[in-house]
């Protein structure tokens, strides 16, 4: 089975308006995605929830010292919350199963096979 990394992309600014009830509900619908993955014949095997980007710091490599700064390095609406690690039979069981991912946009991409002894 090949695996994909499912990217979870959304507004942040649901943090400062959710409720109790509300992250109650989107635990519900992951643990639902979970049960679709199976479903599937596929499987998660890997995964995090990400605090917000603003916690986020990045460095910078170029020429001379590399530079950090405090926040993500992009201005976006949508900023990365999770992800996922799946192991599917192929891309399009992978595909299906972002589109049931409970996430506004979600990035697959095939994690790169790497040669033995490396």
């Amino acid at each position: 089975m090949a695996r994909y990394v499912f990217l979870m992309y959304d507004p942040e600014d649901w943090h400062d308006t959710v409720d109790e009830q509300g992250v109650v509900d989107e635990f519900r619908l992951h643990e639902e995605f979970m049960t679709a993955v199976v479903e599937a014949g596929a499987s998660v095997v890997g995964g995090e929830a990400l605090e917000r980007s603003s916690t986020a710091s990045t460095v910078r490599r170029g020429e001379g010292d590399p530079m950090v700064t405090d926040g993500p390095f992009a201005d976006t609406k949508e900023a990365l919350g999770g992800f996922y690690v799946i192991e599917a039979p192929d891309l399009d069981v992978a595909l299906h199963l972002a589109a049931v991912c409970p996430a506004g946009t979600i990035e697959v991409r095939p994690v790169m096979e790497m040669p033995d002894g490396v």
